[in-house]
């Protein structure tokens, strides 16, 4: 199996969602007491993770290169980075090192294109709604989607992080989300996509009038396929 690193602590609450997913899989497909090999490095959440500024953004490329450049050196052969958000950097970190980072919105594009997904709605936080750095490859993939509910993302905002990047979880937003949700579905959409790695802590991804793609799980899924590849 090939060694797989993850960028985390972004927060620490998905990236042991990461963990469990990637170690189920790899378990399943290999048995006995098989299970994933990892190298994880965990930042510190507070440090990167409500930049805003454009001053506050080259500090996370920075702070996120040097951690994807520890990982290669460390013996990793591809990357992920567990976190919607901090795709915004993307560019600048895989320049910055020798192997693949797995691009989250390609992975999930890519899945929703082989399903026949054409039309759907991104939910996210702010800059992931709003921004182009995650629509603009989802669009690449030939999905439309539609324009970004900007009351919904300040109110997920709130949510991801004073809530849930702290491990709580509240049934008021779990009923916010399931009622969005709802009201998204009767839009002209075939989906919506979970775009916030915390989000599947208050959404059963499985029991919504609309098909929901999970990020989170479809990254980390891809992280297994590159684990597990010839």
């Amino acid at each position: 199996m090939k060694k797989l690193g993850l960028i985390g602590g972004l927060s620490w609450t998905s990236t042991a969602r990461y963990y469990q997913i990637i170690n189920q899989a790899v378990n399943r497909a290999k048995g006995g007491q098989h299970s994933a090999p990892l190298l994880i490095e965990s930042l510190d959440f507070a440090d990167i993770g409500r930049s805003g500024t454009a001053d506050e953004w080259t500090h996370a490329g920075e702070v996120l290169t040097a951690s994807a450049r520890r990982l290669e050196q460390a013996g990793a052969a591809a990357l992920l980075i567990c976190a919607n958000s901090m795709h915004r950097v993307y560019d600048d970190v895989q320049a910055g090192v020798g192997i693949p980072i797995i691009n989250i919105a390609d992975v999930v594009g890519q899945k929703m294109k082989a399903d026949g997904i054409r039309k759907a709605a991104l939910i996210g936080t702010r800059n992931v709604m709003t921004e182009g750095f995650y629509r603009k490859r989802l669009v690449s993939h030939g999905i439309s989607l539609l324009p970004a509910d900007l009351e919904l993302a300040e109110r997920i905002d709130r949510i991801v992080y004073e809530e849930l990047t702290l491990g709580k979880v509240s049934r008021s937003s779990e009923r916010y989300m399931k009622s969005e949700l709802t009201d998204i579905a009767k839009e002209d959409v075939q989906a919506a996509i979970l775009a916030c790695t915390e989000l599947e802590m208050i959404v059963d991804v499985r029991a919504n009038v609309l098909p929901i793609y999970d990020g989170t799980a479809i990254h980390a899924r891809a992280g297994v396929d590159f684990i597990l590849s010839d």
